[in-house]
């Protein structure tokens, strides 16, 4: 049969401006003719999803999860699944070779199961040429949705079973002709549009993850996340507040508000916040022990959340500050916007107004044009500021930034030299860093039994280090008094008190 392709409009039922009152619509809907197909085949509809990437995305995949037990399906891990989503990135290309390869996996057990219903969604989605890739050449895919418009799962799922319905009537023999197999695109470009009270599936009971805002207006020339996630857009504190709390009701202790750059929270709302002001709203939900955020740009953090941070008794000791390189000259290419010796000064101004705090980071090493002499500027300010742990990578052209078509690449082989000096350095600092709380009593957040020790729980201190302790699934997400008797150099080893 020839394959055709859908773009979905908006639906004439109700305007789009009616969210997410549309969206229950559809939820409704969707769960009918799911129940329907699960009649059929006298077994409950499965569905998966895959998540690539970042905390945004984590989150992203709670809400499609959330959507998707709504209308009828049960969550499994195996991607031998009713319904499969991968929930992509795109920062690096090499996530997406890795979804290809999946594709390709999936199209081969699809072939043995055709009732399966294939999707992808997430930034990756967002790029026109990967999107025309795989109507060329994975054209078994069902759906593609991009970032911007996740709230509406229930409405494309409820297309693609109307048109998998007429597909297996066609099949069967019972419409006369054959059913062409549509391949649903719903991809927007941008949008300023923000859907509160949609279903969600947390990960976890006790913590979960937060959306304060999206999208991204800082232009770094090595990203590409502003193109895939569009310009900034602010929640409502008072949408914030009243989804924490609600959280919080249902015994969730630890929150991590999440944006692109919290920092900049707030500058588009119709009645201008600050991301402190927002943070003294949090702390003052009753039930919420613990508060994280990420990520914080280091030109937009403001003496404001410095003080607020070191007057907080919830406001967790962890601060992930990116610094990314330590020449100024590299980090002009990249449209940091602030110095070496700014980012320096920050990171001091912080530790000394939070006492104990882990400061966390990016680095990347290789960034074309980066010399001998720009590299040892990124080691003197890992040096000097002592960082507890940071995520460190190997500079790769990202097509679609500026930085791909800057002149200077740089030899992988000098890159992997350079990377594996930096490495070095971080680790033996790290483990240092580590080490200072040991004979401490600390409070630990129990989040799991451990994967290797099933006598031991794991759990996170305040500035995010892992601890290793002695207990059981009782324990987990509690706060736990644990003194910690010795340093492993990443994780500590402790008992409880």
């Amino acid at each position: 049969m020839e394959e055709s392709r859908t773009t979905i409009k908006d639906k004439d039922i109700m305007p789009p401006d009616m969210e997410p009152e549309r969206q229950q619509y559809f939820m409704e809907r969707a769960r009918s003719q799911v129940g329907e197909l699960s009649d059929r085949l006298g077994r409950p509809l499965t569905c998966c999803i895959n998540t690539f990437g970042c905390q945004m995305n984590a989150r992203d995949s709670e809400k499609l999860l959330g959507i998707l037990e709504t209308i009828g399906y049960k969550a499994v891990e195996s991607e031998e699944a009713d319904f499969v989503l991968y929930n992509t990135c795109t920062v690096r290309e090499n996530a997406n070779l890795r979804v290809y390869g999946r594709l390709g996996q999936l199209g081969a057990y699809k072939k043995k199961h055709p009732q399966m219903m294939i999707a992808l969604c997430g930034c990756m989605m967002q790029e026109k040429e990967v999107v025309d890739k795989i109507k060329k050449s994975y054209r078994y895919v069902d759906l593609i949705f991009g970032t911007h418009n996740i709230f509406k799962l229930a409405e494309l799922v409820s297309v693609c079973l109307d048109s998998r319905k007429k597909e297996d009537e066609s099949r069967r023999g019972g419409s006369g002709k054959a059913h062409k197999h549509q391949m649903v695109v719903d991809v927007w470009e941008d949008t300023d549009q923000i859907v509160e009270d949609l279903p969600v599936e947390r990960k976890y009971p006790f913590k979960s993850g937060v959306n304060i805002m999206f999208g991204c207006n800082n232009f770094c020339s090595y990203c590409i996340v502003p193109y895939v996630r569009g310009r900034e857009r602010s929640r409502k504190p008072e949408e914030i507040v009243k989804e924490i709390s609600k959280m919080a009701s249902e015994g969730v202790v630890e929150v991590m508000l999440l944006g692109q750059n919290v920092n900049s929270y707030g500058k588009n709302l119709d009645t201008p916040m600050t991301f402190a002001q927002l943070l003294r709203e949090v702390e003052q939900i009753e039930g919420i022990r613990r508060i994280r955020f990420m990520t914080s740009h280091p030109k937009d953090l403001s003496e404001e959340l410095i003080q607020v941070m070191a007057q907080s008794d919830k406001i967790c000791r962890h601060l992930h500050l990116p610094l990314q390189s330590g020449s100024s000259r590299i980090l002009k290419k990249m449209n940091r916007v602030y110095t070496k010796e700014q980012f320096v000064e920050l990171a001091g101004r912080i530790k000394k107004a939070v006492p104990g705090i882990s400061l966390t980071t990016d680095i990347i090493v290789g960034f074309p044009g980066e010399t001998e002499e720009d590299f040892q500027e990124t080691l003197d300010v890992v040096r000097r500021v002592e960082f507890d742990s940071a995520f460190t990578f190997i500079y790769s052209k990202r097509t679609g930034t500026p930085a791909a078509s800057m002149e200077d690449q740089i030899p992988h082989e000098e890159i992997k030299d350079r990377f594996d000096r930096l490495l070095k350095e971080v680790q033996d600092i790290s483990a240092r860093m580590c080490s200072r709380d040991v004979h401490t009593v600390q409070e630990v957040l129990v989040e799991e039994v451990n994967d290797h020790s099933p006598d031991l729980v794991t759990g996170r201190l305040s500035n995010n280090t892992v601890v290793h302790f002695p207990g059981d699934s009782s324990l987990i997400g509690q706060l736990v008094p644990v003194y910690l008797e010795e340093s492993k150099g990443f994780y500590y080893m402790g008992k409880r008190m």
